[in-house]
């Protein structure tokens, strides 16, 4: 096979033009499918992300419905459950209303307990916890605004409004954490800090639970067990895993999947009309070299296995560009975005797949050719010369 390299390289010269705008179709459509592909992995990779022996309990109507902050001794009391933290997002913005920022207050002595991946200094976070009135900040986030240990940030809150009517809480940044494959752009303030400062009317109450269990097998178990326990009540409970929660979060920009496999189908049946017609009029345009080949001995097998190299080629020089210039991107935009996709960048199934539409699309495209050129008859074709 290959002594018919140069002979399928010239013809991929023959057209300069054409070929260029081809490969230039390819390109895009590979493009644009790992830059989809890419999106879907950094929703799908956040949920992934999630523990594997942590649950959540929330609001059984919506997550915007707090709980009860007595709720979180009586899940702590429930056999199975390891240690247990509560959070209430608290919708940060620091200086200009762009700066969004995940803020949360939480239970600072069990925090770290339940998210054993975060990791922070110990002297960090035993200032952490002696001072209420504190902070701790991901990595990425201290790196995006230049903030160090020891500073006072101004963090505005556009759900909470403290008794006085200020909306600015003044917060001292205790310690810097990391997060192996988790979250490094979030900020958590202490829970006590944020209920004392509310209107007596608007006190005790959390977002969510989150708890790590001693046996992730007895999860299922557990969780009904805990939604037993304030069934019938005003403020009924549902609870899940952590990755079903991260997961409704994804889900409620609508079904990631479905819409990536509708673009890409467009896409690529866009790309494989531009692909089958190129190749259907160079085999046209060759049509008298094609039975000189046949009189020289070219088998009709020799002669479509060169056509389908030849469509196999051009897709996969496009397909490999186009993944190519995905990846590139995807790592820009990775390191843009890092504060809202921790996840963000062209999963390695990528290539699979992309490898896998190579050769399909590409051997779909020289099928028409291929069987024209197959019953050509030498007669006719060199009656026409």
């Amino acid at each position: 096979m290959f002594k018919y390299l140069p002979l399928l390289w010239a013809n991929l010269h023959r057209r300069p033009l054409r070929m260029g705008l081809t490969l230039a179709s390819i390109i895009v459509a590979f493009l644009l499918f790992g830059l989809m592909q890419t999106l879907r992995g950094a929703l799908a990779g956040s949920a992934d992300l999630a523990g594997v022996d942590r649950l959540v309990t929330l609001h059984k109507i919506s997550i915007i419905q707090p709980l009860p902050a007595s709720y979180l001794n009586r899940i702590r009391g429930v056999e199975g459950v390891k240690v247990a933290t509560a959070l209430n997002w608290f919708g940060g913005i620091y200086q200009d209303d762009r700066n969004q920022i995940a803020a949360m207050a939480v239970q600072a002595d069990t925090f770290f307990d339940v998210y054993n991946d975060y990791t922070l200094p110990p002297q960090q976070k035993a200032d952490w916890l002696a001072d209420r009135a504190s902070a701790v900040v991901g990595e990425v986030l201290a790196e995006r605004f230049g903030w160090k240990v020891g500073d006072t940030i101004p963090l505005r809150s556009n759900i909470f409004t403290q008794a006085n009517g200020d909306i600015v809480w003044p917060l001292k940044i205790a310690g810097i954490y990391h997060a192996e494959n988790g979250d490094n752009s979030g900020l958590y303030l202490h829970y006590q800090y944020l209920n004392e400062s509310l209107r007596p009317a608007a006190r005790d109450n959390i977002g969510w639970v989150v708890f790590r269990v001693n046996d992730p097998g007895r999860s299922a178990d557990i969780a009904r067990t805990i939604d037993g326990l304030f069934a019938n009540s005003a403020t009924e409970t549902k609870t899940s895993t952590e990755k079903a929660f991260i997961q409704s979060f994804a889900n409620q920009m609508g079904n990631i999947g479905a819409l990536v496999t509708a673009v890409a189908a467009a896409v690529f049946f866009t790309m494989l009309l531009v692909t089958a017609n190129t190749m259907g009029q160079s085999i046209r345009e060759r049509i008298n070299e094609i039975a000189v080949m046949k009189t020289l001995g070219f088998s009709n097998a020799g002669v479509v296995g060169m056509i389908f190299a030849e469509a196999l080629l051009v897709t996969a020089i496009g397909g490999a560009i186009g993944l190519g210039l995905a990846a590139l991107f995807s790592e820009g935009l990775s390191k843009a975005l890092k504060q809202f996709f921790p996840a963000l960048g062209l999963p390695p199934s990528a290539y699979v797949v992309g490898a896998l539409l190579i050769v399909v699309l590409g051997s779909i495209a020289a099928i028409l050719p291929s069987l024209q050129a197959g019953r050509l008859r030498i007669v006719d074709a060199l009656r026409k010369v």
